[in-house]
Formats: structure tokens, sequence, C-alpha cells
């Protein structure tokens, strides 16, 4: 297995709208971040993934971008970007930009010129489609932020196709010219001297011919079969290796919903030629009532036999990313874990020893290592998510569901839990901004925040801390083979990690209640490298406490 810097890297998720706000306007922006690298530095992370600071109307906040090489106002200049980035390689850490090229804004110069007539020379730059007819949609595809994937435009009488916003039309992959525009613009970020790309949704950029009709599931057709991992989309990905990835020293992941072990092998795998690794969502996916919408948390046993599954299929062959949440999940600790004030500390910590001990790149979504909760949403009125606000629409108000029965999922979900900001300490506004913030601040800030933790060494930040440090002193949590223990517990997740003379054993409860468990005979000589509980663990341990975590390394 080829050892690499971005396999042995922990990376560090920011949501700019919602990091560090350093001029009371409500909104984060990047001289915010800049003055927030010294804590980052000390929890030790080595790479920055940046959700996208390009300039952007904001329907899908700055996932709809109208100047791929200009930084949307709120968030700064180009001369606040070329600082944040010279600062944080001043503190060794990597900042990884977000790709976002299967669809622009409907505002990008591009899409402009292409509405405007059918010979337009950008006309080919985006996916046109006659209608059935003068009413009807040229299939019944439904967009990922509800509603039809088609919106007619009155210029030309003709549909084009958004598998996200309306205001977010994808591009046409076919056309040679724009992915040498694609191309172009990676250089430019890359001559600036960035250190990689997270490629949004990128298995999507490549759609099949034909566009007929999609099963119903929920309110729509279903585009997947025709628009997910589409025919030409490893031909692409190849082409964008050879003419920009290859000639730097870069990280690359992408974003491929849907996908599967063997799929991900051909993205990335060792010698595939296109990426270093892919985003899997099957654990954070598969677990929906109503489309992706629930209140139930997953089954262990379910989640254990996918996680293994992708660490057991992927060993030795391609490389696996790692996260229980993002800027599109809930928070980690209210979903996996328990957000109570009898369990979060424990939980949060045992959620972070099952993860980081695990083969492959961990991510750390901002306020993950805090232990940040998902926020008491009171009505809908408070969201901010474009996707959130569609599905009440959809689903309750002019939908199937009554509020009782949606709203529970809706506010367990929602991506908004995630996007509340950053709490640094117990002032106002969670010390995030001096101004009136963008979206509201969980109450809890004066609990959960970032000057109280670092002060504390047993809260969940020094947890984490000593789990990256842990990762960067023992080779075996890297690249070691991975077996799973105890697959039908509904109460525990027990794996061990061998790489050559050393073995290591995890034990997660991710149980409320105290649960039976005896340490193998072979480890009761093991050193125990990490526990988030004191005197966790003898080799007489025959009962975990709820949510208990350890994690003991035996020498072969």
């Amino acid at each position: 297995m080829k050892k690499t810097w971005w396999k042995e890297s922990v990376i560090y998720q920011i949501y700019p709208r919602s990091f560090m706000d350093s001029n009371a306007d409500g909104i984060g922006d990047l001289k915010g971040i800049t003055s927030r690298l010294d804590y980052l530095k000390y929890l030790g992370i080595d790479v920055i993934w940046l959700s996208p600071v390009y300039q952007s109307p904001n329907d899908d906040n700055g996932y709809d971008i109208s100047d791929y090489q200009a930084i949307m106002k709120e968030f700064g200049t180009m001369e606040d970007f070329d600082e944040m980035l010279k600062e944080a390689h001043a503190r060794g850490i990597r900042i990884v930009m977000d790709l976002v090229v299967n669809h622009t804004s409907d505002e990008h110069r591009w899409f402009v010129e292409s509405r405007k007539s059918k010979d337009n020379g950008y006309r080919d730059y985006y996916i046109w489609r006659e209608g059935k007819d003068a009413q009807t949609p040229p299939n019944n595809w439904g967009a990922c932020f509800g509603g039809s994937a088609w919106e007619y435009d009155q210029a030309t009488g003709m549909y084009y196709l958004h598998l996200f916003s309306k205001k977010q039309p994808d591009l046409n992959w076919d056309n040679p010219k724009v992915r040498q525009e694609v191309f172009d613009m990676m250089t430019w970020w890359c001559e600036k001297g960035i250190d990689g790309f997270r490629m949004d949704v990128i298995s999507m950029i490549s759609k099949t011919k034909e566009m007929p009709d999609g099963n119903v599931n929920g309110l729509y057709g279903d585009f997947s079969p025709y628009c997910v991992h589409g025919p030409h989309v490893h031909d692409y990905l190849k082409e964008m290796n050879q003419k920009v990835l290859s000639k730097y020293d870069i990280m690359t992941v992408g974003e491929t919903s849907g996908v599967t072990p063997e799929q991900a092998k051909l993205y990335a795998g060792e010698d595939a030629g296109e990426l270093n690794m892919v985003f899997q969502f099957e654990h954070v996916e598969s677990d929906g009532k109503y489309g992706k919408w629930t209140d139930q948390k997953f089954p262990l046993t379910a989640l254990k036999e996918i996680l293994s599954r992708w660490q057991t299929e992927l060993y030795g062959k391609a490389w696996n990313s790692l996260f229980w949440d993002n800027h599109d999940q809930p928070r980690a600790v209210s979903r996996f874990g328990n957000d109570s004030p009898q369990h979060l500390t424990a939980s949060a910590k045992m959620l972070a020893t099952c993860l980081h001990m695990m083969q492959g790149t961990p991510y750390i979504y901002q306020g993950e290592e805090l232990g940040m909760t998902n926020y008491p949403f009171q009505n809908p009125q408070e969201f901010r998510d474009i996707e959130s606000i569609n599905a009440y629409k959809e689903w309750c108000i002019e939908g199937p569901l009554s509020y009782e029965t949606f709203w529970p999922c809706l506010i367990y979900k929602s991506r908004d839990n995630a996007r509340t900001p950053m709490q640094w300490d117990d002032t106002e506004n969670a010390g995030f901004t001096a101004g009136t913030p963008w979206i509201s601040v969980n109450p809890n800030y004066t609990e959960i925040n970032a000057k109280k933790q670092t002060a504390d060494p047993d809260s969940v930040f020094h947890y984490y801390k000593k789990l990256i440090s842990l990762r960067k002193q023992y080779p075996v949590i890297v690249y070691g083979a991975y077996e799973l223990l105890l697959k039908d517990s509904e109460e525990l997740f027990v794996y061990t990690r061998t790489l050559e003379h050393q073995k290591l054993l995890v034990v997660c409860s991710f149980s409320e209640n105290a649960c039976s468990f005896r340490v193998p005979e072979e480890f009761h000589d093991a050193e125990c490298l990490i526990s988030n509980m004191p005197s966790s663990y003898t080799k007489e341990t025959d009962e975990l406490r709820p949510y208990e975590a350890f994690v003991l390394l035996k020498e072969l």
C-alpha cells in the first residue's frame, strides 16, 4: 500500500458562512477563518476543506457559482483569500477547495449567454430539451431540492436541466469546451498554491443521451439511473487527472452519492488515474422514511455492516474517507450518539473513537470536535436551507403528511442543524459575530463552546486532539487491516486493526445502558491507548458503562 501525506492527514471542514465573522455583518468570512487558524493548529488538523467561497447569488449557500475566479463579496476579497492561504501554509495547514462543476449558477455568464438564443455560442454549455408539450417537461424527473428537475425558459421556449435548484443549471460535460473551461479554472487555482479539491456531486457530471421517465420515488421520477455514474464519468475524470491533477501534489476527494465499493475502486483505486478517494453516503442515506426524511436512529447492526464492508472491500485497493457529518448532514452526536446533557460528552468521544480508529482519512466537521448538537427548531420560519424549506412545503403544506408526522423528521435531518454558527465562547452569539447572525445560534452555546473546552483537559476537544496525535504516532491506525467482532450486537461496535507487529482492539458502546463485555484474552496484557472514561479498562472488565469507549494496543 502506497504511503502518502493525504492518507496520513486529518481534515477539518469549514463552512465559511458559519465559522467566524470578522466585520460584524453576521456572516462568517475569510478574515474570520484566518483569525482562528491557531485554534486549528492547536487541535492538530493537517488540512482544511473549505466549502465554496466563490462569487455566488447564494441560492444554495455558495454551491451556485456565478464566477469561479472571484470571491463572494460577503466573504471578502481575493487578497483576503491569499492571506488566509499564506497564513495556513505558515502553520503547516493545507487548503482544499470545494469544486462545484456539475452545475453553475443561472447568473454565471455562460448561462446568461446560453439562454439568449438557440444558436448562441454558449447554448451547448448546458442541457436543453424540448418539452413533451407546451406545459409538460421532457420527463418526470424530480430535483434533489424538490420540484421538477426541468425549468421552462420563456426566451427560447425550451427546458433546461437542473438536478438541484432551478438556479443551478447542469453543465453539459459532453461538450469539450466545457471541460477545457473547467480544467483551465482548476489549473488557475492550483497555480495559486491550493492543495486540492473536494468535488461536489462529481459522479453526476455525465448524463445519458436518452432521458426517459424515471421510476416514481416519492413525488417525482428518479433521475439516478441516467445521471449518476453516467456513461463517460470515468473518461472525463481521467482527462481531468491527465490535464490538471497529475501535475500537482494535491489531494482529491469526490462526492459520489450512491456509490458502491466496486464503483469506488474505479473512481479512487490505487492506480485508477482519477481521484485519491471518494465520499460514500450509505451510512448517512440508508435510513429515510419519507425520501431522505426520518426521525429514527439507524440500527447499529446496519451501520456496522455498511462501514465494515467499506473497510474490508477497499483495503489495499482504494482509500476510505471517514466521516459522521458535514454541511449536508445533521450533527453526529444528535444522530448517532446521545445529545442529552447526561450522555453528550461520553457519546461524542465514543463516536470520535469509533471513526478515527478506522482505516482511511478522517474528516471533522466544524464544531464536531466540541460535540455541537442539532438545533432545537420550533417553527419552519427558522430554516434558511432551501432543501428544508422546499421539503416542508412539498411533504407537509401541499403533500401527504400532517405537520405532527413530518416536523420531527424535518428537524432531525435538516441541513441547517450543521449550519448554525460555530460556538467559540459564552459571550453573545457564541463569539461568532458582533452583529446579527445570518442563522440562529444554538442556545446551548453557553455550555458547549471552544473557550470552555480548550481550557478543560477532559473535554471533547482535547479527546479529538489526542486521537489526532495518536494517528500520527501509530501507523497501524492509518494502514492496518480491519476486522469486525460481535457483528450481531445492537449495543457494541468492536473491531480490530492489525499491521505487522501491532494489533488494536477498538471497543465502543452505542448504548445508553450498561452492557456486558469481556475483553478477549489476547488483549489482557495490552496497553490502553485512549479511553473516554476514567479508569475505563481492566482485563477483568465485564461491563461497559453507557457510551464507553477504549482502544487497546498489543504488540504481536
